[in-house]
């Protein structure tokens, strides 16, 4: 999004208007903070001009071995270079924001990241990248919610889990803003491109009870 402001702005007035100041995020999705997941998901699409480009697979697919031979942190790097080539305008200079995880010493992701974006661009186009502590950024928690939300889809779709009630009801009420029943296959509008990895095979590894044998965790965004 080109005024991203607006839109922690929004979200700044929607938690002190009902003083809600809990963190938000998908996996602790409950009774009480349920609503303000939907007030945020609902000043996401009221806001002008935004972009959103997420990128799921199994570790257990075909195209995760191959190209990353088990290694996640090469997944990480890898994938928020592709992204970031997806959402970058001619002309245009961004500058990442990512949820903080821990990561080995070796690991120089703000580094390497920025590095191979301008070279591979042949100009300054990401200016700079810095991990924060989702708890301290609303923007964040936002898109842990629409991450999470498309997730869980998947997982649900392929039987990966049983359904909780208030993470299938949030799972539909964004379902239900772009008009599409799953995100089984992906799912593409002008402002949102969702791309899923097909080679995981996790919808064909049955025992001989015909349930599916899988990691629940095996699909991460």
């Amino acid at each position: 999004m080109s005024q991203p402001y607006y839109l922690q702005s929004r979200l700044f007035f929607e938690r002190s208007r009902i003083r809600f100041y809990d963190e938000v995020k998908f996996n602790k999705l409950s009774k009480n903070n349920l609503p303000f997941s939907k007030t945020a998901i609902d000043a996401l699409f009221e806001t002008k001009s935004i972009s959103f480009y997420s990128y799921s697979i199994s570790t257990k697919s075909d195209f995760y071995l191959k190209s990353f031979d088990k290694n996640p942190w090469l997944a990480y790097e890898q994938i928020a270079l592709k992204l970031l080539g997806a959402a970058l305008s001619d002309h245009e200079i961004i500058v990442l924001i990512a949820d903080y995880v821990t990561t080995p010493k070796k690991i120089r992701f703000e580094v390497e990241v920025k590095k191979k974006f301008n070279s591979s661009n042949g100009r300054l186009a990401l200016a700079g990248v810095c991990r924060f502590d989702s708890r301290s950024n609303d923007l964040l928690q936002l898109t842990d919610l629409l991450i999470g939300a498309i997730t869980y889809d998947i997982k649900f779709n392929k039987g990966l889990v049983s359904g909780s009630k208030y993470k299938i009801e949030l799972v539909d009420y964004l379902k239900n803003k772009l008009g599409t029943d799953s995100f089984l296959k992906g799912f593409k509008n002008y402002n949102f491109n969702v791309f899923v990895d097909k080679t995981d095979h996790l919808g064909s590894l049955k025992t001989e009870g015909g349930n599916v044998e899988t990691n629940e965790k095996g699909l991460s965004s």
